[in-house]
């Protein structure tokens, strides 16, 4: 392909709106351009960048004997109405009617549909195990889209789903997907960590999710250096410091005292000298629509993850002014476990053993001292909090770190929430009936675009790993109008492309200043550049991540740049 004939609409400076790198040098770099909040239209070099990583993921999938589908992306009602998750995903989900006011939703993922297949199709063991993937838009109605690619209302996912007679079958194909994402994302030239993770929404046992270190992610990471240990913070488990200041010794009885016009932590530890260790903060939680109680320790920070994952709820919130007035009689800052009543209560671990702590007294501007769990109240003890930098490893001692990062693949074991909720049974070899176990599994396409953008990059554009760039080799003539150097430029365009390479020949009028600095923007890996050593019989070739050149004679270049690649 010839430069001027394709469609890059390169910006020197990149749009107010864009924040993070990824977002900034695709604009920059003319891959995409911004339709509405959330929904972006990929432009030629994106298209092709795309192309190139979701053929990675279909080999990688056909190579574990998983079989591609289409599905629709406009679903009916009632299969999520079957699977309980109509109700669940709330506003995230886009949701319409026909003409005739039928309900109907945009898809964010596509389990319901793949079960209702298996259940209309799968009869017996011996059709099992099975596991079917697409690669298709998907569609959520995200409340804050940001970050460019990263958190958008339409993007293109591959997921797929495993049907398997029993957990040990579920096991194989986990694992199957598993190495899978380990080979399409070290072929994408990501750097990655695979993490714990919470399932969500998507219910199951367990999950993984694939992780990329980038300012731009949403996601805090666990991680401990000495022993590997990895988990997503809403799933991490540690162990916290000690608190500041011992407890007082002696069997006190709950004492109030008045603490006018101090709500927070900090002010009730300012009052009474006293740290945010000593303190128990009360959170009023509404569990599918019950009020709960969550305690945690003064300076930690409640996981609403943990949370919803410990009481089972299917929505959870934090309870609003008018429902805690009406529950506690008192408003947020003075609330206390001690009386609280017709609600569950459940307290961190790191509270467990602790005594004569400061409570809020469910009275205004009041507070209790010498509260000791167990003994004036009554709670179940669950890890709930959020892990915090310099915890203490569980698993071996040493002290662990945040990062944040960006999820580029999930992986879920499913189990039976599907099957059984939707009715899909098949026959065993005993002849009885039962339900398929199943697992999900998830791939952003777009974000291993962005990730690969977050990793490398420097001040003049994109350094994209080769086999996801547009192109993996520029070839840019210094004077396109030189007879020789044109001619030299299509000959080695022409051996490049016999010998298989992804090549574009810059054959612009434009000052070599602008050749190189756009071949470097859109993050093309090699540059071939034609210039004052032509007449010695070379050219300059350069790699664009470590910019380390070398002179080559002509007749070598597309030979040497295939070995390379």
């Amino acid at each position: 392909m010839y430069w001027s004939k394709l469609f890059i609409p390169t910006l020197r400076e990149a749009p107010a709106e864009a924040e993070v790198v990824s977002h900034k040098l695709l604009l920059r770099a003319g891959y995409v351009r911004q339709l509405a909040a959330g929904l972006y239209s990929y432009l030629f070099l994106a298209q092709r960048s795309i192309l190139k990583i979701t053929a990675i993921v279909r080999e990688e999938m056909d190579a574990i004997g998983a079989q591609e589908f289409l599905l629709p992306a406009l679903n009916p009602a009632e299969l999520w109405q079957e699977s309980g998750r109509w109700d669940a995903m709330g506003a995230n989900m886009f949701r319409l009617q026909d003409r005739f006011g039928r309900d109907l939703c945009l898809g964010m993922t596509h389990e319901e549909v793949m079960t209702s297949i298996a259940r209309g199709e799968l009869r017996s063991y011996k059709q099992l195990p099975q596991i079917w993937y697409q690669i298709q838009t998907k569609f959520r109605d995200e409340p804050r889209p940001k970050s460019g690619l990263l958190r958008v209302r339409q993007f293109i996912m591959k997921d797929s789903y495993s049907f398997d007679l029993a957990p040990e079958g579920l096991d194989v194909s986990y694992e199957k997907h598993r190495q899978a994402y380990c080979r399409i994302f070290d072929r994408c030239g990501l750097k990655y960590v695979t993490v714990e993770a919470h399932s969500g929404a998507m219910g199951g046992s367990q999950s993984q999710e694939f992780m990329v270190a980038s300012d731009a992610g949403e996601d805090w990471v666990v991680e401990c250096p000495a022993c590997g240990y990895a988990a997503n913070s809403e799933k991490a488990v540690a162990v916290a410091a000690p608190p500041q200041a011992a407890d007082p010794d002696g069997d006190f009885t709950p004492e109030e005292f008045h603490t006018p016009g101090r709500k927070t932590i900090a002010e009730i530890a300012e009052f009474t000298g006293l740290p945010a260790t000593s303190q128990m903060k009360s959170l009023v939680m509404v569990a599918d629509g019950a009020p709960v109680l969550a305690l945690v320790r003064g300076d930690h920070q409640l996981s609403e993850t943990k949370f919803q994952t410990a009481t089972g709820a299917d929505e959870c919130r934090a309870a609003n002014a008018e429902e805690i007035r009406q529950w506690f009689g008192a408003d947020a800052g003075s609330l206390g476990p001690v009386g609280a009543k017709n609600m569950r209560l459940m307290i961190d671990e790191t509270l467990r053993g602790r005594r004569n702590l400061i409570a809020g007294a469910n009275k205004d501007d009041y507070h209790l001292k010498n509260v000791t769990p167990g003994e004036d109240f009554q709670a179940e003890f669950i890890d709930l909090r959020q892990v915090v930098e310099g915890d203490t490893c569980a698993g071996c001692g040493g002290r662990v770190k945040l990062t944040k990062m960006v999820e580029i693949g999930h992986i879920f074991k499913l189990g039976y929430k599907y099957s059984k909720s939707m009715g899909l049974r098949i026959t065993t070899e005993e002849g009885q009936e039962t339900a398929p176990i199943m697992g999900s599994y998830g791939i952003g396409i777009e974000r291993i675009l962005s990730a690969a953008v977050e990793l490398y990059h420097d001040k003049d554009g994109m350094m994209l790993p080769p086999p996801i760039a547009p192109f993996t080799v520029v070839i840019t003539p210094v004077n396109f109008g030189d007879t020789a150097q044109r001619e030299a430029a299509e000959r080695i365009y022409s051996e490049c492309k016999r010998a298989g390479l992804d090549v574009v020949l810059d054959d612009r009028d434009e000052r070599p200043g602008v050749k190189f600095k756009d071949a470097d923007l859109v993050g093309i890996p090699y540059r071939v550049t034609v210039g004052k050593k032509l007449p010695l019989g070379l050219v300059e070739v350069v790699e664009r991540r470590e910019r380390k050149s070398q002179d080559l004679p002509v007749d070598q270049v597309a030979a040497h740049l295939r070995e390379l690649l």
